[in-house]
């Protein structure tokens, strides 16, 4: 099993439970609609990579994200993913009203930073995604449909979640297309203070 850095430790997460349309902006600019529940998907752990692809049978797009890792039923530690995406074929798949999974669990679709240890208030922490140098995506909490703990609580009502097991809150607004040779840098923050940042070259 693939595994990700916790405060320097290997930890193998069983999965990544991701929460699809939690941002609003980001809905719209999609052309969704606001779902009457939280959309939740799963990617396997043979999904992470610490390479950043640009194309997978068609051209990918990124969505950075919060993560949070789950420890005893908790969230434990956070970092900032890219969750990669088949655009095309998600779109085709949701117009004929099939799961997305063919479009969004693919090997390599899930690209995590190392994670940081969190305390339990995590009101504080918000993200930004640069892309060569721009500032494409930053989102906190506040932007959120559901917010971390809702997420959780929600999540337990039907699943067990594992130790290790990592959580990806959706994005905002400002996703795009993926070129290759663009260096992606993520940074995470709680309040003012820079918590960690991790960056990737597109290949």
């Amino acid at each position: 099993m693939k595994h990700v850095l916790v405060d320097d430790e290997p930890i193998k997460p069983s999965k990544i439970v991701c929460i699809g349309r939690n941002y609003v902006e980001h809905i719209e600019e999609l052309g969704n609609e606001v779902p009457e529940q939280m959309v939740v998907f799963n990617k396997p752990n043979c999904s992470l990579s610490d390479s950043l692809i640009a194309t997978h049978d068609e051209p990918l797009h990124y969505e950075a994200e919060l993560c949070l890792m789950v420890r005893d039923g908790q969230y434990a530690a956070a970092g900032v993913g890219l969750d990669l995406t088949k655009r095309a074929l998600q779109s085709q798949l949701k117009s004929k009203g099939l799961p997305w999974e063919r479009a969004k669990a693919f090997d390599g679709a899930a690209i995590l930073s190392s994670f940081i240890s969190i305390d339990d208030n995590l009101d504080s922490l918000w993200f930004e995604l640069w892309v060569d140098g721009t500032l494409r995506q930053q989102a906190d909490q506040q932007m959120m449909i559901y917010p971390p703990a809702v997420i959780l609580a929600e999540l337990q009502q039907f699943t067990t979640l594992l130790d290790g097991d990592v959580v990806m809150t959706g994005t905002p607004k400002g996703v795009g297309q993926i070129e290759s040779g663009q260096t992606f840098l993520v940074k995470l923050f709680a309040g003012d203070k820079l918590l960690l940042n991790h960056s990737w070259v597109a290949v």
